[in-house]
């Protein structure tokens, strides 16, 4: 067994590695970037090394850095955990020539396998099910036309070097898959820097199941049985459980010999999982191979009872599999969700900031792994994820009950998070049945919701707002004397004029074209939190807020999990505040990633002006009307803040 290894990853998978090292008596080596200085993973290693500055690209993917500190400290292996370099497969030839383990597969099988168009045609020779596509060569727009008639709308376009759901589109016609294609390989290079897609049937409202596997060096590979992770959103995971639930023995049989011969026709070492789809009846079909530790490994963990990060260890090391296919068992039911810094009311738009009360749950069969600590911050640079929340109970209904409970007692004051999102969709009674689609989500769209009346959340917020400190009074909150809000504010994307007149405890007035009235408002005196009567329940708000070039941000917090607000400087946003002007507003600190537009072009509604990117997602600034663009103040490179004006515009 290895004496020190190095983990080339940060946040929760670090933590994670770090654990089962320290359990199996092997030092660990963290590594760190400008923003990750005092963070959870870097405190829990026995030594740790700055690699450089916060973005990706100058540290946690500078893998000849990384080597150097390995070799440099004496580390035998480096596990990559996942994301990152994990299925760079350069990286994992790197290791090996500097004479350091990768803790993974070998470099050839990522290679296959990181290809979706190669990954197919071996999986066809080995006898895997797939669904009719094209991976060809050639990635002409009219191949690609071509290719999806054949196939039969609608298609589904995926980058082939892809992965975590960049770069898919789904196609419904010929007419949108022109435009479909070009815009997911500008998402494609920039995710993983390349553009090659392929094109393959799209199987309308699928289950999503994968199978996790191991193999070893001497040519044993096995099973750990499947999961189920159908409750999706943009094809990233949400929920995700062991076993699936309602899927039908002969089925269950067949899916698990499929992820065994996929994994055997590439001599698989290490731990990997193979993904399908599930039509519902009785037929599986090969999507693609992750060949690391998958986000959700968690629930394979509590249902066998094994530890899959002791296993990668121990096959990297050398040794056999711990287990034979008949001594490896699964026992109840667990549960997963991903606990994330992101406003549901907003897109799921990533929110950031500094973190001052964190609490996870604690418990019986309640698990939750997490990087991040009080005191810490959720920065643009990375992933917003803050934890996963894991049960596991008896059976299905046990554990769902038991995560429900779990993720109300999350406490990440003050960022907003999808916390009510998650509790909504495990209380609700089509999910909680079982055997739900990839479809779920899109048919129950008010699950993303926040409960508490729009009129009245934003009402409140606008109030909060202008209550609190800006250095220059104390608000419209004075003792014995109404008092009258007027002001326009940007809320969960969308510019919204609020007018309000105290009337006691009570404020009445409009928000937006709303009539609305606050009962009972309560503002507590450091003007950072208040509550509320609304339909006859008493709401509590907790507000922070920050001041950056002018602007005054924030997040209100409720017991769903919060929604972000900000005041873009006053010249950023038109007067009457009608809302368009507002869609010309960076809608989050972000990176300009293209300016397509000139100033002085005439567009129309919807047309793409320019495109941003933060926190991985890529966000789009379309024209609000039919106009001319005046003035562009950014250029591509450039980092903009929340609430920035991004262009002028004269709607005609």
């Amino acid at each position: 067994m290895f004496s020190k290894i190095l983990i080339a990853n940060r946040g929760e998978i670090a933590c994670r590695v770090m654990r089962t090292a320290k359990m199996m008596g092997v030092k660990t080596v963290a590594v760190f970037s400008e923003a990750d200085a005092n963070s959870l993973h870097v405190q829990d290693a026995d030594e740790a090394y700055l690699l450089g500055p916060a973005p990706a690209a100058q540290s946690y993917l500078c893998g000849d850095k990384i080597i150097d500190i390995a070799t440099a400290c004496g580390a035998e292996a480096i596990h990559p955990g996942y994301g990152f370099l994990s299925e760079n497969a350069g990286f994992a030839r790197a290791c090996a020539a500097a004479g350091i383990v990768f803790i993974g597969p070998r470099p050839e099988t990522i290679d296959v396998m990181g290809s979706k168009s190669l990954a197919k045609d071996l999986m066809a020779k080995a006898g895997v099910p797939l669904s009719p596509g094209y991976q060809g060569e050639d990635q002409s727009v009219a191949v690609f036309k071509a290719e999806a008639a054949r196939i039969g709308y609608p298609v589904l376009l995926k980058a082939a070097a892809g992965g975590g759901g960049k770069g898919m589109r789904i196609v419904d016609d010929e007419a949108g898959i022109e435009e479909a294609l070009l815009s997911a390989k500008r998402e494609a290079m920039s995710a993983f820097g390349d553009d090659r897609f392929l094109v393959e049937k799209f199987i309308t409202g699928p289950r999503h199941v994968e199978v996790q596997v191991f193999g070893d060096r001497h040519g044993d590979v096995v099973h750990l049985y499947e999961r189920d992770c159908s409750v999706q959103r943009r094809y990233q995971k949400v929920v995700e459980e062991a076993p699936a639930p309602h899927l039908p023995e002969l089925v269950r049989a067949r899916l698990l010999q499929a992820g065994v011969d996929a994994a055997k026709a590439v001599g698989y070492e290490g731990a990997g999982t193979v993904e399908f789809l599930y039509d519902g009846a009785d037929q599986v079909y090969f999507m693609e191979m992750n060949t690391r530790l998958q986000v959700e490994h968690p629930v394979t963990e509590e249902v066998t009872g094994l530890d899959l990060v002791e296993w990668q260890l121990r096959v990297a090391a050398g040794e056999p599999l711990p287990l034979e296919q008949d001594q490896i068992y699964c026992d109840g039911h667990a549960v997963e969700v991903r606990l994330y810094a992101e406003d549901p009311d907003n897109d799921f738009m990533p929110s950031i900031g500094p973190i001052d009360h964190f609490t996870l749950p604690q418990g019986d069969g309640v698990r939750a792994d997490s990087g991040i600590q009080a005191g810490q911050a959720v920065t643009p640079y990375y992933d917003p994820m803050i934890a996963k929340i894991i049960t596991h109970g008896d059976d299905r209904r046990a554990a769902l009950a038991a995560l429900a409970n779990a993720v109300q007692a999350c406490d990440v004051t003050p960022l907003v998070t999808n916390q009510g999102f998650l509790h909504r969709i495990l209380t609700n009674k089509v999910f909680m049945a079982g055997g739900v689609t990839t479809k779920f989500l899109e048919e129950y769209p008010d699950l993303a919701a926040t409960p508490l009346p729009a009129a009245a959340r934003i009402g409140l917020a606008g109030l909060l707002a202008y209550a609190a400190p800006t250095g220059g009074g104390a608000g419209p909150w004075r003792m014995n004397q109404p008092a009258r809000l007027k002001i326009s504010t940007l809320i969960a994307g969308e510019m919204v004029p609020v007018d309000l007149a105290s009337e006691g405890p009570d404020w009445v007035g409009t928000v937006g074209d709303v009539d609305v009235r606050l009962d009972q408002v309560r503002l507590a005196a450091d003007g950072q939190t208040a509550s509320c009567l609304s339909a006859g329940v008493r709401h509590g708000i907790a507000a922070r807020f920050d001041r950056c070039a002018g602007r005054l941000s924030g997040v209100i917090m409720g017991g769903e999990g919060g929604f972000a607000i900000a005041f873009p400087h006053p010249g950023d946003i038109a007067a009457d505040a009608s809302g368009d002007a507002a869609s010309l507003v960076a809608p989050m600190p972000s990176t300009v990633t293209g300016v397509t537009v000139t100033a002085g072009a005439a567009v129309q509604k919807g047309a793409v002006l320019m495109t941003l990117e933060a926190m991985k997602m890529e966000h789009l600034i379309k024209a609000p009307a039919d106009g001319t663009v005046t003035d562009i103040f950014f250029a591509a490179g450039d980092s903009v803040a929340q609430g920035a004006k991004l262009l002028g515009f004269d709607a005609t």
